[in-house]
């Protein structure tokens, strides 16, 4: 998207897509892993804590690759917050609470942000300025890269949500013979988000709940 507005000359939303994507890195992926962190020790393990995650800094979560593919793709992923399984009673349910809950608190603050910009749309058509409209791109902008980030990682690769949520499905053996590849699964995937062969089905569920998202949130103000 970003690169579709430099090509368009819109600068006006190449600067608020800009700036929601830095909100995002710096505010809403802290969220994202201190999700994780919390459920974790609230289940009983406290490695997140131990290992400085149980913060809302962005230097403590912040991966420059993931941050890079947020920049560019409008998707990413933060440093994973490590957890150890044998300190949750049900390891296997509590791997998969851990992990599901940075994904739902993606989809939260994405619908918290879709609702915020459709209130400032109705501002901006009582009310027609440039900050109003500047507030509404930037909510807007922020509340989709939020539902691309919890459907992104919810994809059962390394190091994202999903993959461990995999563990679930398959033999623990064929699992960790999997999560030795991370590192070359991370950069075939890069390729496939850049050449649009993996971008294309995430914006498609992404729409579909981005477009849920804002028929829910103009509901209030169809019955005023």
């Amino acid at each position: 998207m970003i690169l579709d507005l430099i090509r368009g000359g819109d600068f006006f939303q190449l600067i608020i897509t800009f700036l929601s994507r830095i909100f995002v890195v710096m505010c809403t992926m802290p969220v994202h892993e201190y999700a994780h962190a919390l459920i974790a020790t609230k289940l009983g393990d406290n490695t997140p804590k131990y290992n400085g995650r149980l913060t809302l800094n962005p230097l403590a979560h912040i991966s420059p690759m993931g941050a890079i593919m947020i920049f560019l793709c409008g998707f990413g992923y933060a440093k994973p917050v490590n957890v150890n399984p044998r300190n949750f009673k049900d390891p296997k349910k509590g791997m998969a609470l851990t992990a599901i809950a940075g994904p739902i608190s993606n989809l939260i603050m994405g619908f918290i942000a879709i609702f915020i910009s459709t209130i400032f749309a109705v501002i901006y058509n009582n009310n027609p300025t440039t900050l109003f409209l500047a507030i509404y791109y930037f909510m807007y902008f922020a509340g989709v890269v939020n539902v691309n980030l919890a459907v992104f990682n919810l994809l059962p690769i390394p190091p994202l949500d999903g993959s461990r949520i995999l563990q679930l499905l398959i033999p623990a053996k064929y699992y960790f013979i999997f999560m030795q590849y991370e590192r070359y699964v991370v950069l075939i995937v890069f390729i496939l988000i850049l050449s649009g062969v993996l971008s294309r089905p995430i914006s498609i569920i992404s729409n579909i709940i981005i477009g849920l998202f804002t028929n829910i949130s103009r509901v209030p103000f169809i019955l005023i």
